[in-house]
């Protein structure tokens, strides 16, 4: 349940459109700095906790009405990063299994951009 427009459109996000647990999905659009817009569903999207604020919390923020948000200091790449790992960690996070949890690879360039990205989404 992942759409990309823009250069990112293609790649591991094709990987993502398989979580959809759920053929009614609430979609939010996520837009980066170089003009990159991810859709994706509202669950995925609330495991940051910047935009779990910004969709949910008390407040009528403009996102809340378009479930739209620009994020303006965060590159197209590292957005769609960030977004992989949101689905990873639902799809992960079960405190009743025992098993092995898989490895979230980060090319060792990209790794500060994202650490940044991450600590700005509360995720």
């Amino acid at each position: 349940a992942i759409s990309l427009t823009g250069s990112m459109a293609t790649g591991a996000g094709v990987a993502l459109a398989s979580h959809a647990k759920s053929a009614a999905m609430d979609p939010v659009k996520l837009i980066a700095s170089d003009g990159t817009e991810i859709i994706l569903d509202r669950q995925a999207a609330m495991v940051s906790g910047t935009i779990k604020s910004m969709l949910g919390g008390p407040g009528g923020y403009v996102e809340q009405e378009k479930g739209e948000i620009n994020f303006p200091e965060i590159s197209g790449k590292t957005l769609e990063q960030t977004v992989q790992y949101f689905y990873y960690k639902l799809r992960h996070t079960n405190p009743s299994s025992n098993h092995t949890l898989p490895e979230f690879k980060i090319e060792p360039e990209s790794a500060l951009e994202l650490l940044m990205a991450a600590n700005y989404l509360d995720t």
